[in-house]
C-alpha cells in the first residue's frame, strides 16, 4: 500500500475541525479539517467508516473512532464516496491499523490501485481563494490493491441492508452517495456540498448553504447537474455532505431545489478548464 506520490499535509482548517455530531443514534460525522468522515453504527455495536479524510490525518480519524466506539473495535468495512485526496488522505494509515475491506465504485478503482491519476485541479476556474490555491492539492493515485473491491452492482452495501449506494458522477467518474429510505438520510459525498467550498471565509466558519460540487475538481458539469436532480428527487430529510455541516428541513429542501433548477447559473462556473 502507498499513499499518492504527491501526498502532503494541506494547511487549511475550519472552526468545526476536530468535532463530531450525531444525526441519529447510528449516524455520526466527524469534521477533519475541512472534510467530513461518517461513522455508521451504534457506539456499542458494529460500525462502518465512510471516507478517510485529509492527507496525514489517519491517526486523528482512528482516535476519533476509538473515542466513539472504544479501542480494539475496527470498522467492519470502509465505504468510499470517491477517491479524491481529501476523502482518502488517511486510508493507508487506517488500513495499517485496521486491515478491513474497502469498497468503491468500479470507475474509481484505477485511482485507488495506482493505475491512473485524476486530472490536475483547475486553479484557473472561477471562484474564491481556495480554488486559486488548488494547484497545491494532490491528484496522483493511491494504491490499496488487494484491499479495495467494487460495490455490488445491485446498489446494496455489504452488511448494511437498510442503506443503498447511488452512482453520482460529475465531480468524479465513480462518485457515489448513500441513502437510507426509512429516515431519508442522505450521505452526499461531494455531489453537492453545504458550504461554499472555494470561499476561505465560508469554509472557515462553516456557513450552511447548499452549493454545487467543489469547482476546482469537478470535471463533468453536465453529469454533475443530472446527479443533483437525481438527489433532489430523493427528497432527503437530512444530508451530510463531504464538506460543510449537516442540513435538514426547509433550508435543505429549498436550497437543493434551487440548486437543481438553476445549476447552470449558480453552480457551473463562467470559466475554467472543464467548463
Amino acid at each position: 500500500m502507498k499513499q499518492s506520490s504527491d501526498n502532503h499535509m494541506i494547511p487549511m482548517t475550519s472552526f468545526s475541525s476536530g468535532n463530531g455530531k450525531g444525526i441519529v443514534e447510528d449516524v455520526y460525522y466527524y469534521t477533519n479539517q475541512i472534510v467530513n468522515v461518517i461513522m455508521l453504527g451504534k457506539p456499542d455495536g458494529d460500525w462502518f467508516l465512510i471516507d478517510c479524510g485529509m492527507p496525514k490525518c489517519g491517526e486523528e480519524i482512528i482516535e476519533a473512532a476509538e473515542n466513539r466506539f472504544g479501542k480494539g473495535k475496527p470498522p467492519k468495512a470502509i465505504f468510499l464516496t470517491h477517491g479524491h485526496f481529501d476523502h482518502v488522505g488517511g486510508i493507508v494509515k487506517i488500513l495499517e491499523q485496521w486491515p478491513v475491506p474497502v469498497y468503491a465504485h468500479e470507475l474509481e478503482l484505477p485511482f485507488l490501485t495506482g493505475k491512473q491519476a485524476y486530472p490536475e485541479p483547475d486553479s484557473t476556474v472561477e471562484g474564491g481563494i481556495l480554488a486559486k490555491l488548488s494547484a497545491l492539492y494532490p491528484n496522483e493515485p493511491i494504491d490499496i490493491t488487494g484491499h479495495v473491491t467494487a460495490y455490488p452492482p445491485d446498489g446494496s452495501l455489504p452488511e448494511l441492508s437498510d442503506w443503498r449506494w447511488i452512482h453520482t458522477p460529475g465531480h468524479a467518474p465513480g462518485q457515489v452517495a448513500f441513502f437510507r429510505e426509512k429516515d431519508r438520510i442522505l450521505i452526499a459525498g461531494d455531489a453537492f456540498v453545504t458550504v461554499r467550498q472555494d470561499s476561505f471565509y465560508k469554509v472557515l466558519v462553516q456557513k450552511r448553504e447548499v452549493h454545487g460540487p467543489p469547482r476546482y475538481l469537478t470535471t463533468d458539469w453536465q453529469a454533475a447537474w443530472e446527479t443533483v436532480k437525481k438527489l433532489r428527487d430523493l427528497r432527503p430529510a437530512v444530508v451530510i455532505a463531504g464538506h460543510g455541516q449537516s442540513m435538514k428541513g426547509a433550508s435543505l429542501r429549498l436550497g437543493l431545489k434551487k440548486l437543481a433548477d438553476d445549476f447552470d447559473t449558480i453552480a457551473i462556473p463562467e470559466h475554467g478548464r472543464f467548463v
